[in-house]
């Protein structure tokens, strides 16, 4: 594959592969789980600092390591089976449910704001997969342009929401001290709760690592691109989420999805919600084309270990553009089963767990290369080390714990999910020996 992305290019999928939807919608569930404006806004913000902190430690080893994504870190420290084993959760949990997910809440979206009946949803849903594949086969430098200029626009609308807001003359009072919850919720599982949806939002920058042989200077670009992405992701889901608080009173927040519309509306009038349709309409866009730039590259990096069936077929790239073809292919084909399915709370929630496990592990990784290979050249190191790295541990054990003891049968299937990998790994294992 060619080196033809920028870091501008790495920098607006980071932003683009993060800001979806969750933006927009998860306001109405952290409010229900916080119950007050202060825990709201901070489990936002620690939810930032567990993804800032997790995103500085693997830059390490993306910095580090001359190999392609996550998947090669994992082979590198760990073995060949737990890189195998996050490779299929992502190829067949991860991308497809983040694709079929978004797609659905965009013909959702569609059919509202064009008054189209509701049963179309999902043929719209299908055609956005349909198209945006068009859109990547073309090449991967022209997706990517596409991407920059997508996360652009995706930004207006937002901050529009944000400086209307703070220059409201109406704000209504939203304190962010004394730190407290609602009443009738406990402290504990008030943070325990929101930190788990929060996170949800910031889910998706790990991807930009499969597009590592594909970045012009790897070393410098891509620790750069998570990093300052990651860190004007917090910023922009703070600001946002104070200015809906400071328009809406908590109790028309709370379980409210459609929240954004209505905190707009009150912004800008009758032309706010049209306004917000269309800012998520261009934001959920944007992350599809994402997940779906650095999903196709899933397959295609397992296959050229020869840990596929069919690696010959699946390990080849367009000659012309550069493009993975069938790992673009096998991706979509299961988004457009799970848009068809649907129940795509319980796939997101799944995935969640399933790729915070597998980001602890990473973490995990930068202490035991620092260990056993001291003379690494390491053109990034995380700062403070050991602290940041301790709290991305940290972090990622908390969200994986919490899963197990609030969402336990939800977990059992994400592990069961992953496992099944393990036969198929095996059998190519023998079948290469």
């Amino acid at each position: 594959m060619k080196r033809q992305i920028s870091f501008g290019q790495a920098l607006a999928t980071v932003v683009g592969s993060v800001i979806g939807a969750g933006v927009f919608f998860k306001i109405g569930t952290i409010t229900a789980q916080t119950g007050s404006t202060s825990m709201t806004l901070f489990v936002w913000i620690l939810a930032g600092i567990i993804s800032i902190a997790s995103g500085l430690t693997i830059s390490e080893i993306a910095a580090s390591l001359k190999i392609n994504g996550a998947i090669k870190y994992l082979d590198y420290t760990y073995g060949r089976v737990w890189g195998f084993l996050f490779g299929w959760a992502q190829m067949i949990v991860y991308f497809p449910a983040q694709i079929g997910a978004l797609s659905s809440i965009f013909g959702v979206q569609f059919v509202s704001l064009f008054g189209i009946k509701a049963r179309y949803s999902n043929l719209i849903a299908i055609l956005l997969v349909l198209f945006l594949l068009g859109i990547n086969l073309i090449g991967t430098k022209f997706s990517s342009k596409m991407q920059s200029v997508i996360t652009i626009l995706k930004i207006i609308p937002i901050a529009l929401i944000i400086i209307w807001g703070l220059f409201n003359s109406a704000k209504i009072p939203a304190p962010i001290i004394p730190l407290t919850v609602g009443t009738g919720h406990s402290f504990p599982t008030a943070i325990s709760q929101g930190l788990l949806s929060a996170l949800f939002a910031f889910e998706g920058w790990i991807v930009v690592t499969n597009l590592a042989n594909e970045v012009k200077n790897p070393e410098k670009d891509l620790s750069r691109a998570i990093i300052l992405g990651l860190s004007a992701i917090t910023l922009i889901y703070v600001l946002i989420n104070y200015t809906f608080m400071t328009v809406l009173p908590i109790d028309q927040l709370t379980n409210n999805n459609n929240a954004a519309f209505q905190a707009s509306m009150k912004l800008f009038g009758q032309f706010g919600g049209k306004l917000v349709t269309v800012g998520i309409l261009i934001s959920v866009y944007g992350a599809v084309n994402a997940f779906m730039l650095t999903g196709m590259r899933t397959p295609y990096i397992l296959a050229q270990d020869n840990l596929l069936p069919f690696s010959n077929k699946i390990g080849k790239a367009n000659i012309h553009t550069g493009v993975p073809v069938v790992g673009a292919f096998i991706v979509d084909a299961i988004a457009i089963v799970m848009i068809l399915l649907g129940n795509f709370t319980v796939l997101t929630d799944m995935l969640v767990f399933v790729m915070w496990t597998f980001n602890t592990m990473l973490s995990v990784a930068v202490i035991i290369l620092r260990k056993r290979e001291p003379e690494l050249k390491r053109p990034f190191k995380v700062p403070w080390y050991p602290i940041i790295p301790i709290i991305s541990v940290i972090g990622g054990i908390f969200i994986v714990v919490s899963t197990i003891i609030n969402q336990f049968v939800l977990s059992i299937i994400g592990i069961g999910l992953t496992l099944l990998g393990l036969p198929i790994y095996y059998y190519m294992q023998k079948k290469n020996n």
